[in-house]
Parts: structure tokens; sequence; C-alpha cells
């Protein structure tokens, strides 16, 4: 178990771990099931930058240091999948078009406009949010989000095989049990921030926790249609498009 914690926090972040120890590769076809653990570190560090940056700074500019000291920490990894996944179902493409499209590592125009309108919104989104509120509301969504978006797998199959992957590694898809310890293991990981909203009352409701489950599943929808299965870029896609969700949805207020 603690070698596939070190593996995803290895995956999902470009801190030198591997130098602590070096881990079996096969502990990497399980780094989806411990993604949310690794939102503890990318979660928390974007939440206390953007803390301590707003004792001193204005509020906007300390929304911008909390981004680009997550993209650092994790080198851009969802955000290149979410150009990715912008590009290839941004067309009317059949399945190995887009297929092909994830796999280039050129960025095309609907990556570039989806980036940027991404980037815009959570940008907009978090100076929008009570200041006070904020850095809950980062550690919360950052790990939430990554529980949502790893249901993933064990909602379609990995879309390609292994030797056509970019990472060489297929996620393994957990059934039975293991799905149980899947879903146990995100509840474990959300505890934290489930203590911290408690502690420190950010308006948070049940409701918006729902928002980003629906974006999830509308998501797995298109991709069954399109590819029948998911690639790695569509889970950093899914993670950002959900946690965004959670940041508009705390946003929205009940009409009156």
């Amino acid at each position: 178990m603690l070698d596939r914690l070190l593996a995803a926090l290895m995956f999902f972040t470009r801190l030198p771990l591997w130098r602590l120890k070096t881990v079996d590769a096969g502990c990497f076809r399980h780094v989806v099931d411990y993604w949310p653990f690794a939102g503890w570190l990318t979660g928390g560090v974007m939440a206390f930058t953007f803390w301590f940056c707003a004792l001193f700074l204005p509020v906007t500019v300390a929304a911008l240091l909390a981004m680009a000291v997550r993209i650092a920490l994790t080198g851009a990894l969802h955000e290149d999948g979410l150009a990715d996944f912008f590009d290839a179902f941004g067309g009317n493409n059949s399945r190995e078009r887009t297929l092909a499209i994830m796999k280039d590592s050129h960025i095309g125009t609907y990556g570039v406009l989806g980036l940027t309108l991404y980037a815009g919104l959570l940008f907009s989104a978090l100076t929008a949010l009570p200041r006070a509120a904020v850095p809950a509301l980062i550690f919360t969504g950052d790990i939430y989000a990554k529980a949502v978006g790893s249901m993933i797998i064990q909602q379609l199959p990995y879309a390609r095989r292994e030797e056509e992957s970019k990472a060489r590694v297929i996620y393994e898809q957990p059934a039975g049990r293991g799905a149980l310890a899947h879903f146990l293991r995100c509840l474990a990981a959300l505890l934290p921030a489930a203590v911290w909203c408690y502690l420190e009352p950010c308006g948070l409701q049940v409701w918006m926790l729902l928002v980003p489950i629906a974006v999830e599943l509308g998501l797995v929808a298109l991709m069954k249609r399109r590819i029948q299965g998911y690639t790695g870029d569509c889970c950093g896609a899914v993670f950002l498009v959900c946690e965004l969700s959670f940041y508009l949805a705390c946003l929205c207020r009940p009409l009156t």
C-alpha cells in the first residue's frame, strides 16, 4: 500500500521521490486508485500558497500564484491532458483519429481555446469566492475532484494497448472487493478536507458535491460514445473540469 501511494506521488508530481525509494513497476498500475491522496500534497500546497500570498498581496495575485505553484508541482500534467482532450474531442473525429490526436504532442486550436477558457474560469472563480473560505475550498476541491475523476477506471476500459500508452502503463481496473476498497480509499482521502471545512465553515453544501459527479458522468458518456474507453489525457481532463465545476457550484446562489 505504501509503495502504491509513493508511486502515485511520483507519477502525479515532479518531486524527486524516486531518490527515496525504488518501487515496483506494477505499483504504477494502481496510481489512479491513490490519486486522491496526491491531492493532499497538490491541493495542500496550492491552498497554502493562496493563504500565505493573500496575507500581503491582492487576492488576484494570490490566485495566480497558487495556480502557478500547482502547475509547477505537477509539471502541468493535467493541463496537458486537458489540452489534448479538447483537441481530440473538439472535432467530429473517428475513434482512431481521436486517439491519434491525444497522442500527438502538438497543441491545436481547440486545445489553446480550451486551456484559455479553463484558466480564465478558474482564476475568476478563485477570486470571486469568499477570501477566507478559498484555502479550505481549494484543498477540498483538489482532493474531491481527484476522487470523483478516479472512478473513471471502474466505468470504462482503457482505450489503448499498453504499448500505445504515453506512460507505457495501463491502470488496474478494480472489481468486486477492489472497487469497494477504492471507494473507501477515496473517503479516507477526503477526511482531512471534511474536518477542515467543519472547523472553518465555508458554506459548502451537499448539492455542491453532486455537481462534479454529474459532470464526470457526462464526460464518461462522451468518452464511451467516441472512443469506447478512456486514456491518461482523459483522466487529467476529467479532474480539472470536475474541480472547476466544484468551484462554480460553490459560487452559485439559490434563486429567490
